[in-house]
């Protein structure tokens, strides 16, 4: 059984040792640990409840690493709302029991085996149903559905008191149970894909063994989909994946309504005809057409992975510029499902860790359009790619390198690609936070680099950005190779600035060994940047202030000229 990826929430630094060998169960989870109280934690959290609310909010499976008590008044007051339910594990910090305490239809009892049996311990299971039977009726294994809830649950809580169960179709993970079988019981549990109507003394389990071949140019695809298992005497649940024609892989139409009818979508090549398609993808199967599209009918759950091959995708993504508490969620799924990752080697190894299963492919820093076009090609070949970049990939970073890769090439399975721009906090803008926000009005930002456009070009667009009194930040500010170029960029922007504008140094922000100064335009030299220095320079409206901590606060007003009457 998969599950998402769960986060590992402690307390205190002695369960870090419990946390990282749970983390060896699902590599790509992060622990959460309580900030002053925990070092080496992958990101660090300031409220211990509203973390954990927030995360079961947003459907996170939850290991806490602390007692189950704590864990169940600290979610009661959302148990109440009706919705997603993930699974909530209590583990003792020393690893000596494991405790599910929500989400038993969300695979929490699985998660509890896993790790216990990572922990080598027995875990404290007490669902009723799987303590007696040895499964769980209504979470069926992956390639089967239950039909209805609620009257599962009345179907179990008879079974429980006693009455006897037969068992009609095939389910081979229900041979294994101990449920107390009689093939003359009134009660029984009915695994087909055929649609029917349920009696009271009857369980639905429907194996997801149907596959629809459809076409992209099919108005109101997933209600004629519907219609056509209708016809077909197939039960909606029992499909498993929508198949079409590679051709039409990049058809938002077919994305909708996979989306809607909540399968997977598969593409097969060299098939035009319908019928032809689902019986390349589904060998052996039962094929009927049902208004204009082709549905296969198999006598087992099928391998969905092993049909045809999903669309391929390209995610170019900012890690932001460090620190794995900065880094935005859309980003952290989409590193959880990538089978192949691409970068320079140091942001790839910022981005991990990675399963065993997650192919790295690190190359040098100056290899960008190689490293758009390697990963265009392992997308158009069916598989989940990322491009890695530090902070945001749309600022000096991959994104325009990607897209530049896809503007020259005129391959159509380039294409069809889904890709994706996900963006990071940039180093700009974590350092400017830090420093409070000198970048709180108009600003600018440049690279200092001239390896890819000419110095001339960098001198008149600092001496116009200066001259228009915008904030400046200067990424790639001076190199070995460039010992000269700050401080000829720094006597520009002194013809238009007064000696005393602040200006915020931050080296490494985000990342460990972080450091941020304060100075003025006056007081920098060269000698105090290096190329992993982020250099703000603040208009003449920016100010400074004495922060009680020590040092101080810079921001720039977001009012021009006169201050606005308040």
């Amino acid at each position: 059984m998969t599950h998402s990826t769960p986060a590992i929430v402690i307390l205190g630094q002695g369960s870090l040792a419990t946390a990282r060998r749970i983390q060896q169960v699902y590599p790509t989870a992060q622990i959460h640990g309580l900030a002053g109280r925990v070092e080496g934690a992958d990101c660090l959290y300031q409220e211990f409840g509203a973390t954990l609310r927030a995360l079961y909010q947003q459907d996170t499976p939850i290991i806490a690493l602390c007692a189950a008590g704590i864990v169940i008044r600290t979610l009661a007051p959302l148990l109440l709302e009706k919705g997603a339910e993930p699974a909530v594990l209590a583990v003792a910090e020393d690893g000596s029991a494991v405790v599910p305490l929500l989400g038993g239809l969300g695979g929490v009892n699985v998660m509890a085996r896993e790790i216990a049996a990572a922990l080598q311990v027995a875990p404290a299971i007490t669902t009723s149903g799987e303590l007696r039977f040895g499964t769980c009726l209504l979470n069926p294994p992956s390639g089967y559905a239950l039909a209805d809830l609620e009257s599962g649950k009345r179907f179990v809580s008879d079974l429980l008191a006693g009455h006897s169960v037969r068992i009609e179709g095939a389910a081979p993970w229900l041979d294994q149970a101990q449920l107390p079988q009689d093939p003359q019981a009134v009660r029984s549990i009915h695994v087909s894909s055929a649609q029917r109507m349920a009696s009271a003394d009857e369980l639905l389990i429907y194996p997801r063994s149907v596959a629809v071949a459809v076409s992209a140019d099919v108005t109101d695809l997933p209600d004629v989909v519907r219609h056509a298992l209708q016809a077909a005497n197939v039960a909606v649940p029992a499909l498993a994946c929508l198949v079409a024609a590679d051709t039409d892989m990049a058809s938002t139409n077919l994305r909708q309504a996979a989306l809607e009818l909540g399968v997977p979508l598969r593409f097969v090549a060299g098939q035009s005809d319908l019928q032809a398609l689902v019986r390349a993808a589904v060998p052996g199967a039962n094929v009927v057409s049902v208004e204009n599209l082709a549905v296969a009918i198999a006598e087992q759950p099928l391998e969905v992975a092993q049909i045809g091959r999903p669309r391929g995708r390209l995610a170019v993504i900012g890690l932001g510029p460090g620190a794995a508490e900065l880094m935005v969620p859309a980003v952290k799924a989409e590193l959880a499902r990538a089978t192949d990752v691409l970068g320079y080697e140091t942001y790839v190894r910022m981005a991990g860790p990675f399963r065993d299963d997650q192919v790295q492919h690190c190359t040098d820093n100056r290899e960008e359009m190689q490293r758009a076009r390697h990963a265009f090609r392992l997308a158009a070949e069916g598989r989940s790619v990322i491009v890695v970049s530090s902070g945001d990939p749309g600022v000096f970073a991959m994104a325009a390198a990607v897209l530049e890769a896809l503007h020259e090439s005129d391959d159509p399975a380039w294409h069809s690609v889904d890709l994706q721009i996900l963006p990071g906090v940039s180093a700009s803008l974590a350092t400017a936070a830090q420093a409070g926000a000198p970048l709180g009005h108009d600003f600018c930002v440049m690279s200092l680099s001239d390896n890819l456009k000419p110095w001339a070009i960098i001198e008149k667009r600092l001496d116009l950005a200066a001259e228009a009194d915008l904030a400046l930040a200067f990424y790639n500010p001076i190199s070995r190779a460039r010992p000269w170029q700050l401080g000829r960029a720094l006597e520009i922007v002194a013809q238009h600035r007064a000696p005393q504008t602040p200006v915020v140094l931050g080296r490494d922000i985000g990342r460990p060994g972080q450091s941020l100064r304060t100075t003025t335009l006056g007081g920098l030299t060269a000698d105090q940047v290096d190329m992993r220095t982020m250099v703000l320079i603040g208009s003449s409206t920016t100010c400074t202030f004495p922060r009680t901590s020590g040092g101080e606060w810079v921001y720039t007003p977001r009012w021009y000229g006169e201050k606005p009457l308040s």
